[in-house]
């Protein structure tokens, strides 16, 4: 039995949920994830997965479902774990689970010491699902204790598939204990097996001697590649090999076929949508798209049917025969001809009728031209071309001197022969009124016969197509429903991706999407757009059915005395109540203590306020002539920064050449930082840490600065009156400004100089509003951080314009525009489908003066085809609406702005000015874009 449960539904736990690889995972994998986690508590930056300090934004709103925290690459435990508590039998099976009374007398042989122990935490989750005052839980125990599924005896790492194996043991084992304890002389009966086994009876012939097997299944494989819908994948599966010989009494060919016996109360199937690429050597997920209904009829597939289905699909194989056939003759009239380019026959006849119905027209080339030409220019009314033929222009008519005239002629007709008189229009030359009677009527004829031939076609397609569909429709087919009950989905490639769940709520009627610590309300819709495939890179991988006549599945608990529903800590044994009461208490200790803390700062801002500030002093006087980064410590305090560089490089100086002159130590000094900066542009650093906001000449020297221009930068910065604060320093200083004087006009052309300079304030004011934007975006307020976004990223590709080291990575800003975009889509359609007027006016005020401006700046660069698919995702979101019911007023207003959503120009309209940046020190702004950039290195690439 060990063995046939680890191929069945525990298996769903983790077969389906491999975060980075389809088909392996090891030990370092699950304990990276761990370790993850245990590192991200010591860390001081939060981390896309850490907890929000104020526990408000972690409480539990009403009634909402509790999310599951990502503690590490753990979107598929998530996923997978919701899907089965959702399941309300499996999660009265795990919660009411009691451990065996002699389980202190059992080996405690390694097997035992993780089966027990994992159950009782996977308790604990599901009781802290059901009755948790906080919006999500931490699953990290649970997850701690699979990792020991890694290690074998021998220590040796092991991929997912003994992972599964040996996952699916400890649950079936801690059940089949407490089945044995409990068992009344029969054999016992393991609830794992009853709710995700069943059977099915293999039927064959294999090197022409027939067989028959029982086998059991859990969940059942299907591949995708090559069908559209879940049925054709069935009966794919469900048929190997050369079926007919099975009906035959005397042939070597081998086949069978599989019947379902018994169907489990719950059935999974595993969407193989991975596949080994041997060519490049890698895995590469198949992105196809496949459909799958909400309801799935399986009668076609049971053994009691197998007579009638064999019927069936011998009807549906001549059918679509048959359908081949006229699907042929179809396209033959569909598309006509036989060269390269084909055309519908109808169409075809038409143009032959219209071209025998044509009268010719006649007239010249020269007349042609001559019509168009300046009237100077022109031709004489009356001269025919067959006089300008033989005669030539006359010299009054056309002087020799005149280009306008020579041009008007236009030689290649002049000097080569006239062609004939041609018709203005292709028209038979020579045809008799009879004869163009009877074509008449012949084509007329014709056109209608292949008119009436090609819609005899396409309804007899139609016709089959729908026979097809019904086949399977009568009665006696639809006795067996299952309803869908959870699909997994994962977006992304084979090598990494996401993973969520969409779960149906049988009481609501309706969808739910379990994206982690985020439980929100879903559609038929949106489930279809992220499950089918074929739509961007995200599809399903597992479908869950359950049976829908067998209602215990998902039918809540009744109180045996007062026969009312138990609802939420009611449905809870004492134990995990009393579990989850303490660790409720927990929380709303955090909650006190939250609100404690704020009370207290409050008070303090108080008593602050009311103490006198002396005046803020004064700025520094700026001295003509410098670059304004340079000279504005007010505003950004770069001089004091490069104040530091420079006296650390007069001091090494002056230890080299204590002996020699300013001049000298300056020229040392110069050398000296120079080779400093040279060596930080030489450096590949992380993306948190970018030299170039350091010191200008880093950029200089990145992007090949003329030698003139850094010497004469490195000068002023020597020469900085900031300098002046001793001796040593101030000798250096005077020296620096008196070779700036010396410098001739000729020698350093200004203006270029300049023109460096300024590119270099653009890179620091793109960085600040690219930093600002993405501070913005992480406390979600998308308004404000699209702004800032998109002056980041128009100013950062007038920079790349110049040079791949100008500015930053245009990708990077490209997706936080993109999706502070999509965002405020999905935030503007959901006040739009609210139908109260005020928040639909704040809806369409948000597309009409933040998105539709922007659409041209994503549409402006066809190369970008993630921006394509972004527009034309939130052009699908609006267009959806049309047709719906809905009020007068709002169909109104959706009709007046879908035309300017759907505005295809890409004419780039006026903004409001750039947003105003706050002053940073050099230090202020290297140390935020640090922060910055390094929160967004622990974000995958999507941005979750």
């Amino acid at each position: 039995m060990s063995d046939l449960v680890t191929e069945s539904v525990l298996c769903i736990f983790f077969s389906f949920g491999l975060l980075f690889s389809p088909s392996f995972y090891s030990q370092r994998v699950l304990e990276a994830s761990i370790a993850e986690n245990k590192a991200s508590l010591k860390r001081t930056h939060p981390e896309v997965w850490s907890d929000s300090p104020n526990p408000y934004d972690r409480k539990r709103q009403d009634n909402c479902p509790v999310g599951l925290k990502n503690v590490g690459n753990t979107c598929w435990f998530s996923a997978v774990i919701q899907s089965l508590f959702n399941l309300l039998e499996f999660r009265r099976l795990v919660l009411n689970f009691n451990p065996p009374a002699n389980a202190q007398d059992l080996p405690r042989n390694q097997k035992e010491h993780r089966n027990l122990p994992f159950m009782r935490e996977l308790r604990y989750l599901f009781a802290l699902l059901v009755g948790s005052k906080r919006k999500y839980v931490d699953p990290s125990r649970a997850v701690e204790i699979l990792k020991d599924a890694f290690k074998s005896n021998d220590s040796q790492q092991q991929d997912v598939s003994e992972f599964t194996h040996k996952l699916l043991d400890w649950l079936e084992d801690a059940f089949q204990i407490k089945a044995e304890e409990e068992r009344d002389g029969e054999k016992p009966k393991n609830p794992m097996v009853e709710l995700f086994y069943g059977r099915f009876l293999a039927v064959g012939v294999l090197e022409g001697k027939k067989f028959e097997n029982t086998e059991m299944f859990g969940q059942y494989p299907l591949q995708v590649n090559g069908f559209k819908d879940l049925h054709e994948c069935l009966e794919a599966a469900m048929i190997e090999g050369e079926i007919e010989s099975l009906h035959s009494e005397n042939s070597a060919k081998s086949g069978q076929e599989h019947w379902f016996t018994e169907l489990p109360p719950v059935l999974t199937f595993e969407l193989s949508r991975f596949e080994f690429n041997q060519a490049l050597g890698r895995p590469e997920k198949i992105h196809n798209k496949l459909e799958f209904p909400p309801i799935l009829y399986l009668d076609r597939y049971m053994h009691k049917n197998r007579e009638i289905t064999r019927i069936k699909r011998d009807e549906i194989k001549r059918l679509k025969e048959y359908l081949t056939v006229l699907q042929q003759r179809l396209e033959r009239y569909l598309s006509y001809g036989s060269g390269p380019k084909r055309f519908p026959l109808v169409d075809v006849l038409q143009y032959a009728l219209e071209f025998a119905s044509s009268k010719p027209v006649c007239t010249s080339p020269v007349d042609d031209l001559g019509a168009s030409a300046p009237s100077s220019g022109t031709l004489p009314a009356q001269t025919s071309p067959s006089t300008i033929d033989q005669q030539g222009p006359s010299s009054s008519d056309v002087p020799s001197t005149s280009p306008v005239q020579r041009s008007v002629i236009h030689k290649p007709f002049t000097q080569s022969r006239i062609p004939p008189d041609l018709p203005m229009h292709p028209a038979p030359r020579h045809i008799t009124e009879e004869e163009l009677s009877v074509l008449e009527g012949c084509l007329h004829r014709w056109r209608t016969e292949v008119e009436n031939d090609t819609r005899d076609l396409q309804e007899s397609i139609s016709r089959i197509h729908r026979t097809i569909e019904l086949m399977y429709s009568d009665k006696t087919m639809v006795q067996v429903p299952y309803r869908l009950h959870a699909v997994l989905v994962h977006e992304g490639q084979a090598n990494a991706g996401h993973y969520w769940a969409y779960i149906y709520d049988h009481h609501q009627n309706r969808w739910m999407k379990y994206n982690d610590i985020s439980v929100t309300k879903s559609t038929w819709e949106e489930l279809e757009r992220d499950s089918f495939g074929g739509y961007r890179n995200a599809s399903a991988y597992c479908l869950m059915y359950i049976n829908d006549k067998e209602q215990y599945l998902i039918q809540e608990e009744f109180n045996k005395e007062t026969g009312q529903i138990l609802l939420g800590m009611d449905t809870l044994p004492s134990d995990l109540r009393d579990y989850v009461k303490e660790d409720n208490k927990r929380f709303e200790k955090e909650l006190e203590e939250w609100d404690a803390e704020l009370a207290q700062k409050a008070q303090q801002e108080k008593l602050l306020s009311q103490i006198p500030r002396a005046p803020a002093p004064s700025p520094a006087p700026v001295q003509a002539g410098e670059p304004e980064y340079l000279e504005q410590p007010s505003r950004t305090d770069l001089s004091k920064h490069l104040k530091e560089d420079s006296v650390q490089a007069i001091n090494k100086a002056l230890a080299e050449q204590e002996d020699r002159g300013p001049e000298a130590i300056m020229d040392t000094a110069i050398k000296l930082e120079y080779a400093r900066l040279l060596k930080l542009a030489q450096e590949d650093p992380p993306p948190e840490c970018d030299y170039r906001l350091r010191h200008a000449i880093v950029y200089f020297i990145q992007n090949q600065a003329p030698k003139k221009i850094i010497e004469r930068t490195l000068l002023e910065q020597f020469g900085d009156h900031n300098l002046s604060f001793d001796e040593r320093c101030r000798n250096i200083m005077k020296v620096a400004q008196a070779k700036l004087e010396m410098i001739k006009p000729d020698e350093v052309n200004m203006e270029e100089y300049e023109r460096w300079h300024q590119d270099y304030r653009n890179f620091r004011e793109t960085t600040m509003f690219l930093m600002v934007g993405l501070e913005f975006f992480q406390k979600k307020s998308y308004m404000e951080a699209l702004l800032y976004l998109i002056y980041a990223y128009q100013n950062n590709k007038e920079l790349l314009s110049k040079g791949p080291y100008r500015g930053h990575d245009e990708e990077l800003i490209s997706h936080y525009r993109r999706e502070c975009l999509l965002k405020l889509n999905e935030h503007a359609a959901a006040l739009f489908e609210s139908g109260d007027d005020q928040e639909v006016n704040n809806g369409l005020i948000i597309m009409n003066e933040l998105i539709v401006p922007c659409l041209p700046l994503l549409l402006v660069d066809e190369m970008e085809e993630k921006d394509i698919v972004a527009v034309e995702d939130m052009r699908n979101r609006w267009c959806s609406y049309l047709g719906q019911e809905m009020e007068p007023n709002l169909q109104e207003k959706l009709t007046d702005f879908l035309p300017k959503l759907l505005d295809c120009s890409t004419e780039i309209k006026g903004f409001n000015d750039p947003p105003k940046l706050p002053s940073y020190s050099t230090h202020e702004l290297c140390e935020r874009y640090a922060r910055i950039m390094m929160s967004l290195s622990r974000t995958p690439a999507d941005g979750r």
